[in-house]
Parts: structure tokens; C-alpha cells; sequence
């Protein structure tokens, strides 16, 4: 594609977006406008960080096109909207340090031979060993850009003989991860075991795997999950479904489900985010946003809720959950898609 015909794109996507942002609400309904812009925002935020620094510049240049005043000032907006200046590689980074510093502070206190009822058959130690070893895994695949699947047992992991040690040992792991991670360049290609074959994979990867036993950990120790950061839960909703097609056994139930053209929707209390997940063609398709065909089913509750209800540490039960439709369709894609 010409960069002149980028350009004239970027112009009609900032103007486009500025109209409906600023549009009277007799001019354009306000729900539509929101559904909109965050299914714009949606697709935008899953850019690499290249081509989000490209698109903020096509924005602001296009923006400073106009002569000034206040049609200039909203189109300089555009981009900060969007989160295009945002460095989002950086801030994933230092999310997996936190939540890791959470999940030690968490086991840090407990008997390492706690049963963890979420994960059967594991107890603390084993859940740490656990993330820690993917904190690990994930570091030396960035380090070394490797070109083909790595597996976990070939990664040194200098574990510590006595598993009272294994929350440092899991912490120092992570920072280490986030500083390979944070010096690489985002859009370095590397093997990946989802669907972007890229550096930037690995800090939302490991983020998110961490997030969700960090819910194991805080449940086996205290019978609850503290809070989960509703727009990280919600991006971590998203990655959940972008890589379920490829892995494996979640890909081969779908393919055999039998509910071609059922549709399921997934609604966030807290964010508002909805997620429209389409059954059908051996597979699934989704997306943000409540368009399209009615819903066979939904299931309505914070982002953080359904994020752990999509990876079975929640019930579909469990009164927090509120269901419309048919409520054999989101047990069938449960059960098809458990990991």
C-alpha cells in the first residue's frame, strides 16, 4: 500500500472518529457511537508498537493539516483515545513484575504443601515451580529469539532446593523476564505458541498466565480472589480467545462441538466490554462489541469473573454469573474448551 493512500486512510479513520465523538446525540444514538469506538479501539490496540507510532503520526499529521482551531484540537485527540501513545510493551512488562510481587507476597506465608483445589493434585510449591518456570521459559525464548518451540524442561531453571525458597526464586525470575523483555525490540520476531510470532507476545502471555494463578494461589490461601484490574482482565479475555485456536486440545473439541451458528456473548459489568464469540466452520470466530446475529446465549459479570470462568476457576454456577438463552451452549463450549 502507497504511503499517500495510508495517509488519505489515516485522514478518513481520524475525521470518522472525530464525527462520532463529538456528534449530538439527536445526530448519532450515544450506544451506537460507544459500541463504535470500542470496536475501533479494539482492533487499534491490537496493533504492534511500529505500526501504532506509524498510525499516531498519520493521525497527528492529518490533524495539523487543518487550520487551527477546534476541529484541529479534537483530531489531535484521536490518537490519545486510542492509547496510540501509550507504550504498551513497557507497561506489560512492569504488570508481570507486579502481579508476580503479588503472587509471592501471596504464598510467602502459606505451607508450600497447601492443596490448591483449582489446579487438583498440585499444591502451593508446585503452582509456584509452576509459574515461575514459565517466567523462565519465556525470558530465554526472547533472549535468544529462538526460531522453534522451546520446551520448558530444556530451560535452566536454578530451582531452589527448599520450597520455602521458591516465592523469591519465582519474583527474581520475573524481574529477569521483564528486563530481557522490556530491552527487546517489540516487533522482533520469535516462535510463539499463539497467534503473533513476535517479542511483544510474551509480556501479555506471561502476564496473563500469571494473573490467572495468581486466582489459584489467592484461593487455596484465602478462599478468595483479591481484585483483578478490570481493562487487564478484559485484555486478557481477548488473548484468551485470539490463541484458543491454537492450542491444540482446545482447537480439536471446538472443531467437534456441533453448534454451527450458535453465537455466545460474553458481557463485562464493570468495563462494559462485550465479547461476541460466533460457533461454526470446524472452529469460532469473535469479536468485540455486540453486533450482529442475537445471541443463542450470554453470560453477564465483571471482567475478572469471566476471565477465570473462561479458565474453570469459577463455575458457571456460581451465583455471580448471570445467564440469558440457552445454558447448555456456554457448559458445551466450557467443557470443549478446558485447558
Amino acid at each position: 500500500m502507497s504511503d499517500a493512500l495510508l495517509s488519505a486512510l489515516a485522514e478518513a479513520l481520524a475525521e470518522l472518529v472525530a464525527t462520532v465523538d463529538t456528534s449530538d446525540d439527536e445526530v448519532l444514538d450515544p450506544d451506537t457511537a460507544v459500541r463504535w469506538l470500542e470496536g475501533t479501539a479494539h482492533t487499534l490496540g491490537g496493533l504492534g508498537p511500529a505500526d501504532r507510532r506509524a498510525l499516531d503520526g498519520l493521525f497527528r499529521a492529518a490533524a495539523l493539516r487543518q487550520p487551527p482551531g477546534p476541529r484541529r484540537e479534537e483530531l489531535l485527540k484521536v490518537s490519545e483515545g486510542f492509547g496510540l501513545t501509550e507504550d504498551t510493551h513497557a507497561a506489560a512488562c512492569e504488570a508481570v513484575t507486579d502481579t508476580a510481587r503479588r503472587f509471592a507476597a501471596t504464598v510467602r506465608a502459606a505451607d508450600p504443601a497447601t492443596p490448591v483445589p483449582t489446579c487438583p493434585g498440585w499444591t502451593l510449591a508446585d503452582l509456584t515451580r509452576h509459574v515461575g518456570a514459565v517466567h523462565r521459559w519465556a525470558e530465554h525464548l526472547v533472549r535468544t529469539r529462538a526460531t522453534a518451540r522451546v520446551l520448558t524442561r530444556d530451560v535452566p531453571l536454578d530451582l531452589p532446593a527448599d520450597p520455602a525458597a521458591y516465592p523469591g526464586w519465582l519474583a527474581a525470575g520475573a524481574e529477569r523476564f521483564a528486563a530481557t523483555a522490556r530491552e527487546a525490540d517489540p516487533d522482533a520476531p520469535v516462535w510463539s505458541p499463539g497467534a503473533d510470532p513476535h517479542v511483544r507476545h510474551y509480556p501479555r502471555h506471561v502476564l496473563f498466565e500469571t494473573l490467572v494463578h495468581l486466582a489459584d494461589a489467592e484461593l487455596a490461601v484465602a478462599g478468595t480472589v483479591g481484585l483483578l484490574h478490570p481493562g487487564t482482565a478484559a485484555d486478557a479475555v481477548d488473548h484468551f480467545l485470539k490463541n484458543a485456536p491454537y492450542i491444540p486440545w482446545v482447537a480439536e473439541p471446538l472443531a467437534h462441538l456441533d453448534r454451527d451458528g450458535a453465537v455466545l456473548r460474553l458481557t463485562a459489568r464493570d468495563t462494559g466490554a462485550v465479547w461476541t464469540l460466533a460457533l461454526g466452520g470446524g472452529g469460532f470466530t469473535w469479536s468485540r462489541g455486540s453486533g450482529g446475529a442475537e445471541p443463542t446465549a450470554g453470560v453477564e459479570a465483571d471482567a475478572g469473573e469471566l476471565l477465570l470462568l473462561l479458565h474453570r476457576r469459577y463455575g458457571a454456577d456460581d451465583p455471580r454469573f448471570t445467564h440469558t438463552g440457552d445454558r447448555d451452549l456456554l457448559d458445551d463450549w466450557l467443557a470443549a474448551t478446558a485447558l
